[in-house]
């Protein structure tokens, strides 16, 4: 039976309690894991444990306490886990040896842990998706000294969004950046991954840098490559 690996005494409990011989010996996840058969089986169902109880620890230490929150924690747990678990596999050969497995795998149930949250506080909230959501930019809260060059440069930038960004450019910047909507939040909503949005957001944000270092607005870091 595969050995569960050792945490410090000031870990999570995601890697308490197990054997300190196997905490630093990657071969012994990895070997069964990339096996077939019920050595794999096994691996496999004891990682998920693993996950189970690091997610469990980040949803309660994210989420608050609470008896009656108990079978929700419990349910945004499973479920990152779950996901922990199949992107974890995926990305076996990404494993470089650098820390214990165990601390490697930590960071994916803690990944999905987060999303999971994200995604239950923004459930049945409406993300406002505003063609023209941008022209709420405003220079609220400068000086009276200031007004007149952050006036310039909002409205330099309220062109920019219009004129230089596609649609779907557009109502990405917003909503991340205007609305705060989580990312993954809105990559679920709009049927896409956090990767994609991410490449949206910095195509969207080379374009305004452009236009505006163009019309005089110098910004720091600049990267003045015209988008392709």
């Amino acid at each position: 039976m595969l050995s569960r690996p050792a945490a410090s005494d000031d870990a999570a409990p995601a890697a308490r309690a197990v054997p300190v011989a196997a905490a630093d010996d990657a071969a012994r996840w990895l070997e069964p894991l990339r096996s077939q058969g019920p050595a794999r089986e096994r691996a496999v169902a004891e990682l998920h444990a693993l996950l189970l109880r690091a997610a469990r620890f980040a949803v309660r230490r994210a989420g608050g306490g609470g008896a009656h929150l108990r079978e929700l924690h419990e349910d945004l747990a499973q479920q990152s886990a779950d996901d922990a678990l199949v992107a974890l596999l995926g990305k076996l050969d990404a494993f470089r040896g650098e820390s214990r497995f165990t601390t490697w795998a930590y960071k994916f149930a803690v990944l999905e842990a987060s999303v999971a949250l994200r995604r239950h506080a923004w459930q049945g909230r409406e993300i406002p998706l505003e063609r023209d959501g941008w022209l709420a930019l405003s220079d609220g809260g400068v000086s009276p000294g200031e007004q007149a060059q952050t006036g310039e440069l909002l409205a330099a930038l309220r062109d920019a969004i219009a004129d230089g960004l596609t649609s779907h450019q557009r109502r990405v910047l917003v909503a991340v950046t205007l609305d705060g909507v989580p990312i993954d939040v809105l990559a679920e909503r709009l049927g896409t991954t956090r990767g994609a949005l991410y490449k949206t957001l910095h195509d969207a944000r080379r374009r305004l840098r452009a236009a505006l270092a163009r019309r005089g607005f110098d910004l720091d870091p600049v990267d003045r490559e015209e988008p392709r």
